[in-house]
């Protein structure tokens, strides 16, 4: 029998407020009183960062962006710091990843593969041939990647190889979906974030992936049109249910507190 995934779009969301959701279902999950959900959504402007974020990736200072009204919030997700805004599509995956990997541990790798997997297929299907590369989380258009170079400090001085702040050569591959996931007793949170229709100019105020020269895109900037954002958003949803091997059910959101189990 397949198992389920309960999934639901919940709209503009505040970053705090989803994040609070996020807590709230996966304690239910880990307790077994929901099933796996799918959350899908857009951020009103927000930079968040992950538990790798270096604070030079902010380099205007958290009370500019602030003035600028994009909100700062940390997160428990891994990865370094992102933009979400209006126009991109961030799904929330709320699922047990406990066993999968055949001796009852969380195929965290795995996971963060299929995850890929879900981008790729999706821009793909939707006109953007999209790729991975080794080392580097997200997905990219076609391309070649920014080439690292080596790793400099404050004053571009050079530091010890574990410095977090990656110099790089610009490549041809521009990025256009991130990934950050946080997971606690076998439950998967957080996600990834696609851009669609979204303003593109907050990216260029941060260091993107915590590499300088990485450069981001979006849908409507590579096919030169404003996307049908509900047509993306369905074809994510079923990338989703295929690749976790799920039967997509449709909840409202008021449901979430009932998401069955199988």
């Amino acid at each position: 029998m397949t198992a389920t995934l309960g999934w639901t779009w919940l709209g503009t969301v505040p970053y705090e407020e989803a994040l609070q959701l996020q807590s709230t279902l996966s304690e239910r999950r880990h307790a077994g009183e929901i099933g796996d959900v799918l959350l899908l959504l857009e951020h009103p402007p927000v930079l968040t960062k992950g538990r790798r974020t270096d604070p030079r990736e902010l380099g205007m200072g958290e009370d500019w962006y602030r003035m600028q009204g994009i909100d700062v919030v940390e997160t428990d997700r891994g990865g370094r710091v992102t933009y979400h805004g209006p126009g991109q599509l961030v799904a929330y995956p709320i699922v047990d990843i406990s066993g999968v990997s055949g001796d009852g541990r969380p195929d965290v790798h795995g996971y963060i593969r299929a995850l890929e997997n879900v981008m790729t297929g999706a821009l793909t299907d939707h006109g953007v041939p999209a790729q991975v590369f080794d080392g580097l989380t997200g997905v990219w258009t076609a391309g070649a990647p920014p080439i690292p170079v080596g790793v400099v400090g404050p004053q571009g001085t050079e530091v010890g190889a574990r410095d977090p702040w990656l110099a790089s050569k610009p490549g041809d591959a521009r990025k256009i979906g991130s990934i950050g996931i946080h997971v606690s007793r076998g439950i998967a949170s957080h996600g990834l974030a696609i851009n669609v229709n979204n303003d593109l100019q907050p990216f260029e105020w941060i260091v993107p992936c915590g590499m300088e020269s990485a450069r981001m895109t979006s849908i409507s900037r590579e096919l030169g049109a404003e996307q049908d954002f509900d047509e993306f958003t369905a074809t994510v949803r079923d990338q989703l249910g295929r690749v976790l091997d799920r039967e997509l059910v449709e909840i409202e959101p008021e449901g979430l507190a009932t998401v069955p189990s199988r």
